[in-house]
């Protein structure tokens, strides 16, 4: 559309809409669900769980509320999947060297403490 014709759509009453229109009905949804996860969140405190079900539970909860927050309110979930791979794979590929470091740093306390021992 060229400018001479959107002008003239304006000045006829009529509204040019550019963009995507997503029904509030989806964010007021996605809204009470991040409020149920968040509960079932604190709820892993109330109940006293401990260890890794405690702390699996909280990640999971975590994961699922920024996965929802990122998908529909920052729109990643209407963007072309190219753009979706550039933002999201640096993060897990980071995640996945924090995960290598890890088990490096076991194995190196487990060799210094065979070859040094202990301590005095």
């Amino acid at each position: 559309m060229n400018e001479t014709t959107a002008h003239a759509h304006i000045q006829s009453g009529q509204q040019l809409q550019t963009g995507q229109q997503h029904p509030i009905r989806l964010y007021l949804f996605v809204w009470g669900l991040l409020f149920v996860l968040s509960a079932f969140s604190y709820m892993v405190d109330y109940l006293g769980l401990q260890g890794y079900l405690r702390w699996t539970l909280i990640l999971l909860f975590m994961m699922a509320k920024a996965g929802l927050i990122v998908a529909v309110f920052m729109h990643m979930a209407w963007e072309r999947l190219a753009l979706v791979y550039a933002i999201l794979l640096p993060p897990l590929l980071v995640l996945v060297f924090v995960a290598l470091m890890v088990s490096e740093a076991d194995y190196t306390i487990f060799t210094r403490l065979a070859f040094f021992g202990t301590g005095p």
